[in-house]
């Protein structure tokens, strides 16, 4: 990531022994590149039993209202779409599944209708209208009907799997997993769409003031990073997912398909490749073929991309903090022993471990942007 030294790396740090059967960090091995993060044993989180999607869409009863609304709204867009199942359903949004005549499609619905969120949702809106007019080098869900104003989108559902069910996972990838979805991501970063159809998400220099007044960046971080801001003003935007995580990128037979285009825009170069990056902990291969990549256009391009990657970092260290303050505040179900159970990680143990990888990670990057800086 940084020529003078390589990759961003990692000292050899040792860890406090965990019992076995949970998730121990070891001993990262010395070398360019490594990096620590969690280990890679798969463990449950406790009471998370894995279910099947179930075949029958519930609307019943005061829990199918907003569910009910959402039918309605894909209706009046798309009065041949036929609900089958919940595919997803979270505060912000539900995903139903359904077919349109012969064509299996998935609906999207916004629950959340705060005004950012129902911006985010019309910019997804615009990206797949775009698409229908200007085709993208990747393959995208074909659009079969949009509503901005309800924030109701309906497109065709791919067949595939995604290339992680986690936004941070906890095993590292398949190479040839984490090979396609790079592919794509650098496939996407070349593309050049019409001026006009796609806006810049990201204020740099707006987002770094309000991470440095929540106190997530310290004074040095201020002036660093707007010292590389300052050395790349003429650098050329790049086109950007915005959001390339695992689990938006859809491996089907006929290549790698990405999802959810929300936060597609211009960016400094190398943001989807700080994201992708960022979700790597597992995978320091991987990780040391990114950095390579976003250093072998040139100084500028480094500097962007760490820029990014201090950006990507902090937004999820702020993510996990609030989720794992949530967690504290959440009561233990009842029958829970003592402790947990052996071998067992708690959602709030799983959110911490992966909070203090995150923390490392940070301590790299910063590292990282001290050395560019140095070389300016």
């Amino acid at each position: 990531m940084y020529a003078a030294s390589s990759a961003v790396t990692s000292p050899t740090r040792t860890y406090r022994h965990q019992p076995a059967g949970g998730r121990p960090y070891p001993d990262p091995a010395a070398g360019a590149g490594t990096v620590p993060g969690l280990a890679g044993g798969r463990v449950r989180r406790a009471g998370a039993v894995a279910q099947p999607l179930s075949g029958r869409l519930d609307l019943s009863g005061p829990q199918g209202a907003p569910l009910r609304a959402a039918v309605a709204s894909v209706h009046r867009i798309c009065p041949e779409f036929h609900p089958v199942q919940v595919l997803r359903r979270g505060g912000r949004s539900v995903l139903l599944v359904g077919t349109t005549g012969r064509t299996t499609a998935v609906a999207k619905c916004l629950l959340d209708h705060s005004p950012t969120w129902v911006e985010r949702f019309r910019q997804e809106i615009v990206a797949y209208r775009a698409f229908v007019r200007h085709r993208p080098p990747v393959r995208v869900p074909r659009l079969v009907a949009a509503d901005p104003e309800n924030c109701t989108l309906v497109v065709e559902r791919m067949p595939g799997r995604v290339a992680a069910l986690q936004r941070h996972p906890s095993e590292a990838p398949a190479r040839g997993d984490v090979r396609a979805a790079l592919g794509a991501i650098c496939r996407i970063n070349l593309w050049r769409p019409p001026p006009g159809l796609f806006d810049a998400p990201l204020d740099y220099g707006r987002r770094i003031a309000r991470y440095h007044e929540l106190g997530l960046l310290t004074d040095r971080d201020l002036g660093d990073l707007r010292q590389l801001l300052r050395g790349i003003p003429h650098v050329q935007g790049q086109f950007s997912h915005g959001d390339a995580l695992l689990n938006n990128v859809l491996l089907s037979p006929m290549g790698p398909v990405l999802l959810d285009w929300d936060s597609a825009g211009w960016y400094l170069p190398g943001y989807d490749l700080a994201t992708l990056w960022a979700q790597l902990g597992e995978a320091p291969a991987a990780r040391r073929q990114i950095s390579q990549l976003a250093q072998a256009a040139g100084p500028a391009a480094r500097d962007a991309f760490l820029v990014n990657l201090m950006l990507v970092l902090t937004r999820e260290i702020q993510r996990y903090e609030s989720a794992v303050q949530r967690t504290m505040r959440e009561p233990v179900p009842e029958g829970t022993p003592p402790g947990g159970v052996p071998g067992v990680l708690s959602a709030g143990e799983e959110q911490r471990l992966l909070l203090r990888r995150l923390h490392d990670d940070a301590q790299m990057a910063r590292r990282a942007v001290r050395a560019a800086v140095g070389t300016r």
